[in-house]
């Protein structure tokens, strides 16, 4: 049973501390019976008082800093002060983890805190947009990148601001059970499994007039449609608009075009066939919307960094406990811009998270 930390300091923001809580603690699904130990962890106080998340909880909790270090995942929400030094004793904790195999992770301000280790130099890594220019500013030695919404170097995974944890969240859940799991769980939280785009959809963008012209249906309508060879004039028809119309709402809406959303449906939906079946790879290929073997062989490759026979081989020695059949995979559903809101696709270990095009 792989364990979770969540360390929680004084001040520290309370949204990104729920959201692990609620993903990794609740209980509303059946989770695999391998499912994730989950420790609160409770770093410091003022004047041994436990630790204030905002100004309205106090995190009391049996669990403490030799919890965290022994853990095989640490998740540093968010840092309580962007401007001033995190604890002392929570960086070296982090540095101890790290060293005995922790897998690291922040969300929005808790890069901060994982810089103040010096496991992020000479690495790129997110946060929120916001705070991108001051992070480069404290800690110049890490490439920050303000367009994305999280970097996974497999020992290191770094995210961006506020509600961009739910994907970073779900990416863990995706690399540690699988895509039907994390697929399962996103359905509950009534968010897409995993969106293209980044952080530059959100920065400074006005609201929209009018939300009538919702791309929802159309989104909905191609996801259950994947298998066919489906052009932007089909979307573009079914959403009863013309191509350049679509595209333009489209790229405003996702950060991306329709196309490449298209392509990144296809691909996640290979990658749950691969991991849930023993369907043959030119059959994934059909089933996909990817036509043939070789198709999905030099797709799956770019956009996953291996062939589609060594994932699914790597995905036959990992902890997933059984899933339902094969749904289709939870389209990308744009959210209103003007805040910073999820999700990119996952990539490789190691490799960043693809800016926006």
């Amino acid at each position: 049973m792989p364990s979770i930390a969540i360390a929680v300091t004084d001040g520290m923001p309370f949204f990104e501390l729920s959201v692990p809580c609620h993903i990794f603690g609740f209980d509303r699904l059946q989770p695999p019976p391998d499912w994730y130990d989950l420790r609160v962890c409770a770093i410091g106080g003022t004047e041994g008082e436990a630790p204030l998340a905002g100004p309205w909880f106090s995190a009391r909790t049996p669990h403490g800093i030799e919890d965290l270090i022994s853990a095989d995942t640490v998740i540093v929400p968010a840092s309580a002060d962007v401007h001033g030094d995190p604890p002392a004793e929570l960086v070296a904790a982090l540095r101890e983890a790290h060293r005995l195999g922790a897998r690291l992770v922040s969300f929005c301000s808790g890069a901060f805190t994982l810089a103040a280790t010096g496991l992020l130099d000479g690495r790129t890594a997110a946060t929120h947009w916001m705070y991108a220019a001051l992070l480069a500013e404290r800690y110049p030695k890490v490439t920050v990148d303000p367009s994305v919404l999280y970097v996974d170097h497999g020992d290191v995974l770094t995210g961006a601001g506020a509600t961009a944890s739910i994907d970073v969240c779900l990416h863990l859940i995706r690399e540690d059970f699988g895509t039907g799991v994390a697929n399962s769980y996103a359905r509950q939280l009534v968010a897409p499994a995993h969106r293209p785009g980044g952080q530059a959809q959100y920065i400074e963008t006005p609201l929209p007039e009018r939300r009538d012209d919702s791309l929802a249906p159309v989104l909905h309508w191609a996801a259950e449609r994947l298998r066919e060879p489906l052009t932007v004039a089909d979307l573009a028809r079914y959403a009863h608009t013309s191509p350049r119309t679509l595209v333009r709402r489209f790229h405003a809406a996702t950060g991306t075009t329709p196309m490449q959303w298209l392509q990144s449906q296809r691909i996640a939906r290979a990658r749950e066939l691969l991991e849930s079946t023993d369907l043959p790879v030119d059959r994934v290929a059909e089933i996909a919307g990817l036509g043939t073997a070789a198709n999905l062989r030099r797709h799956f490759t770019r956009a996953m960094g291996v062939p589609p026979v060594d994932y699914r081989r790597t995905y036959r020695t990992a902890r997933v406990a059984p899933v339902a059949p094969v749904a289709p995979v939870a389209p990308v559903v744009p959210v209103p811009s003007g805040a910073p809101v999820p999700s990119a696709a996952p990539v490789p270990s190691g490799a960043p998270v693809a800016p926006v095009a």
